[in-house]
């Protein structure tokens, strides 16, 4: 794999060593990876309610504790956004980590769950992996460097978005119909999936990163949290594809998290424009 270009920001000290920061990222999935794998499907697995009501164990807890602890020791200076601990540190480069992203499959002992590491400079991510151990599969990426999907940097092959150009020939991959009805968009989703040739719940990053593989055209979801996000959009630009909010703005800031092969991204903002008919 070559290593990622900085010929956008020539002069930019932050964006240099994004071959370091990669391989530090593989290193914390590694450790990621054997601790949700010890406790996936454990029977001693501890699960508690967030005030938000929704599910935490002591896997995620575990994992989040442990990448932080290493990131401590190897980029002392960087600031450190997780979901289930309090942000530390601050500065222009910046660590956000989802420990187990698709917790209520990990805790129903379902597969499809993964951990998500992205580095950002100054707001736009630099670097993402993410890796899902029981499916077997990892993904990754740097600005500028590519997407790529394998068990490890020595083990991988680039991956791209599909050339899928119209919506009625579109797969479409989302997470729950109910989001979308709680956002005030349930109408506009319902229409998309009418006009689109297929649909499925893959759910959570793994929508994503199928639309990074071309093995989808179109994933959104109407509200996300910035952890949800940050990996899994550099993996789909880098693959060719875009990664919006609900008004077309670049990047995992928003509210909401709308990828698609680049193609069909302005259909897909138009059928989910707050308001559409």
């Amino acid at each position: 794999m070559s290593a990622p270009s900085t010929a956008t920001r020539p002069d930019d000290a932050l964006y240099r060593g994004l071959t370091d920061d990669l391989r530090l990222a593989h290193l914390l999935a590694d450790d990621a990876d054997s601790i949700t794998m010890s406790r996936f499907k454990a029977l001693d697995l501890h699960v508690t309610t967030k005030p938000d009501l929704t599910p935490v164990s002591d896997a995620d807890t575990a994992v989040e504790e442990a990448l932080r602890r290493t990131l401590s020791r190897a980029r002392p200076r960087d600031a450190v956004h997780g979901e289930e601990m309090a942000d530390a540190g601050w500065g222009p480069r910046r660590w956000v980590i989802d420990p187990i992203d698709g917790t209520k499959n990990f805790v129903r002992g379902v597969p499809v769950w993964g951990t998500l590491i992205a580095l950002m400079i100054n707001d736009e991510t630099a670097v993402g992996v993410v890796s899902a151990p029981a499916l077997g599969r990892r993904w990754w990426a740097s600005r500028g460097g590519g997407a790529y999907a394998g068990k490890s940097l020595m083990s991988a092959s680039p991956i791209h978005v599909s050339d899928v150009s119209t919506l009625e020939d579109a797969s479409l991959s989302y997470a729950s119909i109910s989001a979308w009805v709680e956002s005030g968009q349930g109408q506009q989703f319902v229409d998309l999936l009418r006009t689109c040739w297929r649909t499925r719940a893959y759910g959570d990053f793994w929508s994503y990163m199928l639309l990074a593989e071309g093995g989808v055209d179109l994933a959104c979801e109407p509200e996300l949290a910035l952890h949800d996000m940050a990996a899994c959009a550099i993996i789909v630009t880098e693959a060719g594809g875009a990664f919006t909010d609900v008004d077309g703005r670049p990047g995992p800031l928003g509210a909401g998290g709308y990828a698609s092969n680049g193609r069909l991204h302005d259909a897909l903002l138009e059928q989910l424009r707050p308001g559409a008919d």
